[in-house]
């Protein structure tokens, strides 16, 4: 899957898969409908570190849960 064009399919993969990644337990922070396209460059570095990094620590998670906070609408 190329996750490089800013689509509402990619940024609802990158969301999808962030929550697995992160075991989040509350999915509706995750609401692809919660965020705009013009922030996919943001969610998708933010993807690109949790994918490279593999496991996080609780810290981190939290981290970066308050990261997506910050790019939703």
């Amino acid at each position: 899957m190329n996750l490089e064009n800013p689509t509402k399919e990619n940024l609802a993969y990158i969301l999808n898969d962030l929550g697995e990644r992160m075991s989040v337990a509350n999915r509706s922070l995750l609401d692809v409908e919660d965020y705009d396209l013009s922030k996919y460059e943001d969610i998708k570095f933010m993807y690109d570190m949790v994918v490279q990094k593999g496991r996080l620590s609780a810290s981190e998670i939290q981290a970066f849960i308050q990261e997506l906070r910050q790019v939703r609408k």
